[in-house]
């Protein structure tokens, strides 16, 4: 396998755009990519197109990558749809990487595009909410239901497995919902440095903890919002990207797994190791982190899994401000899932745009000092309270 680089990036602000189809939106972030890496359609041999919920959203299914990047210019180059829950843009770079590592193409594109927003906000709920094994969602909705709750009810079905990860954290932890609060007040403010997240405002513990609650712990500023968006990363052989531009960033690893249904170590923990065994770094070495916070307490959960802190002590990694920006290892200066957005298709590329741009130091206001080692993490779908889908991409310049 050769080394594969980061050529080119781009990416379309994330927010609610009622007047934007997601063919727009795929070709705006695709047509960015290769402006910023000096390229044309036309260099161009492989794309894959990361989408979860057009089907069910817009009814577009079958040929999704073609019809989204339909005016693109890469229509007669092989188009590969990928849909894989909230990993889908992530797993459509990961299928980018080896087809590029393993010598078959020279340049390949991951594009990530999705729209959540509809008029009928229930609609984009509960295409959300088949990222499970719909045989069994009965039974883990019976089993993930707040106390008292009525499973299945009228809150968001995801963020019924959230908070049931919450507790579960609690019990075997000292976090508190305070500290699942700070969590979403540290990326609110990260995300206020960010022209391209959804949300900009600044919050405090206080009006994240008093806003409407969701399922016991979570409240509705604990969680990642609906939203569309698209972003897309060209790769190709370091020939190739050195030939444009001196500020190539390497793709050191990129691990794909899926769970295992009640595993003994989880997904996360599996890709993490994997990766940092490819890429020849440790978690110790990383300077900026980009991880799957679609509600808060996540964000603690996979400090440990990543092994930036250990077993019970992802709170205490958050209260000694490490993972703030100008921290340790600042982690989701981009904003995360809470505050940048959530279009889930998107999620897994924007992170790598972010990530891209920390190592060039081009973030601006948001610039981690120094960043030469990045990791980013992204989840989709539940076997049970285990995600189904997990990508890990670590970046090095």
């Amino acid at each position: 396998m050769r080394e594969v680089v980061i050529a080119g990036v781009g990416m379309t602000p994330f927010g609610k755009f009622a007047d934007r189809s997601l063919r727009a939106l795929a070709e705006q972030a695709a047509a960015a990519a290769l402006a910023d890496a000096g390229a044309s359609a036309a260099d161009v041999e492989m794309g894959f197109l990361g989408n979860a919920a057009a089907g069910l959203i817009t009814g577009q299914e079958m040929i999704r990558a073609h019809a989204a990047l339909r005016e693109s210019g890469l229509l007669g180059v092989p188009l590969v749809s990928v849909e894989n829950a909230c990993a889908s843009s992530s797993s459509a770079l990961h299928l980018a990487w080896l087809a590029v590592a393993a010598g078959q193409v020279e340049v390949a594109l991951a594009v990530g595009a999705e729209k959540l927003i509809h008029p009928d906000k229930q609609r984009s709920f509960a295409a959300i909410a088949t990222g499970v094994d719909l045989e069994l969602r009965a039974q883990l909705a019976q089993r993930v239901a707040p106390p008292g709750a009525d499973p299945g009810g009228s809150r968001s079905f995801f963020m019924d497995v959230y908070a049931y990860l919450a507790r579960e954290y609690m019990d075997r932890s000292d976090a508190t919902a305070a500290d699942f609060a700070q969590v979403a007040v540290k990326n609110h403010r990260h995300g206020s440095l960010n022209p391209n997240a959804q949300y900009r405002d600044l919050v405090t513990v206080e009006q994240v903890l008093g806003s409407r609650p969701i399922a016991n712990p979570l409240t509705l500023l604990m969680c990642s919002p609906l939203g569309d968006g698209a972003a897309a990363v060209l790769l190709s052989s370091e020939d190739y990207a050195r030939s444009r531009r001196a500020d190539a960033v390497r793709l050191l690893a990129s691990v794909l797994v899926s769970g295992r249904h009640e595993p003994a170590e989880p997904a996360v923990e599996r890709a993490a190791r994997r990766a940092y065994e490819l890429a020849g770094v440790g978690p110790q070495e990383l300077d900026v982190v980009e991880l799957h916070d679609a509600a808060a307490p996540a964000e603690l959960i996979v400090y440990e899994e990543l092994g930036l802190a250990g077993a019970g002590e992802g709170a205490a990694l958050l209260r000694s401000g490490a993972t703030e920006l100008g921290g340790r290892v600042p982690v989701n200066v981009s904003g995360g899932l809470i505050s940048k957005g959530h279009p889930v298709g998107a999620t897994g590329c924007a992170q790598i745009v972010e990530l891209t741009e920390q190592l060039r130091g081009r973030a601006g206001a948001r610039q981690v000092d120094g960043a030469r080692i990045a990791l980013a993490e992204n989840a989709g779908g539940f076997l049970g309270t285990e995600s189904a889908a997990v990508a890990i991409h670590v970046l090095a310049r």
